[in-house]
């Protein structure tokens, strides 16, 4: 909508079997090859990009950053009906939602509320230390077009302001895969 795309998400991941390759073999260690994670991409959005913020904004030194915040208990809600419910249903150990996110991103631990909600604080927190103030925009819920295409040099579409990806599309998505 926005002409920033294709956008790189984790549903890329899922559908396509050379990005589940190549994301596993980073949270393993591999060294990242960013060029070709997002080889077709313009963009990028949510896991597991997120996960690598600090290297993405190394990497694309020129790039803009959006940080999508909520209050804790407003995240853990989303968290824990969406992400959580998905690392809870997969089988795969190898998966991304349990290597990256549960074991490495909390440590064993995603279904400690209050260390789950420290992480995101942490995060956050590192997050506005770190990114160039000129390069970062903090995007709240029920923000809107006009902040977010103002960050991005792009004019406000003529269509109203999208709601994707709600908890109830992301396990009908999960029960897809």
């Amino acid at each position: 909508m926005l002409g920033l795309g294709p956008c790189h998400h984790m549903s890329e991941v899922t559908a396509h079997e050379e990005q589940r390759r190549l994301w596993r073999a980073l949270a393993k260690g591999a060294a990242p090859d960013w060029n070709r994670l997002f080889a077709g991409y313009k963009s990028c959005v949510d896991w597991p990009s997120a996960h690598y913020w600090r290297e993405l904004i190394e990497a694309y030194s020129e790039a803009r950053v959006i940080l999508t915040w909520r209050s804790p208990e407003s995240w853990w809600e989303s968290f824990q009906k969406t992400i959580l419910a998905g690392i809870d249903a997969s089988r795969d150990q190898e998966s991304l939602g349990i290597s990256l996110v549960a074991k490495q991103v909390f440590g064993g631990r995603p279904h400690d509320r209050a260390h789950a909600i420290a992480v995101y604080e942490a995060n956050v927190e590192a997050v506005l230390k770190t990114v160039p103030a000129e390069r970062l925009l903090i995007h709240k819920l029920g923000d809107g077009w006009e902040p977010l295409c103002s960050h991005l040099g792009v004019p406000v579409p003529a269509e109203p302001y999208p709601n994707r990806n709600t908890t109830m599309e992301f396990r009908a998505a999960l029960s897809m895969n």
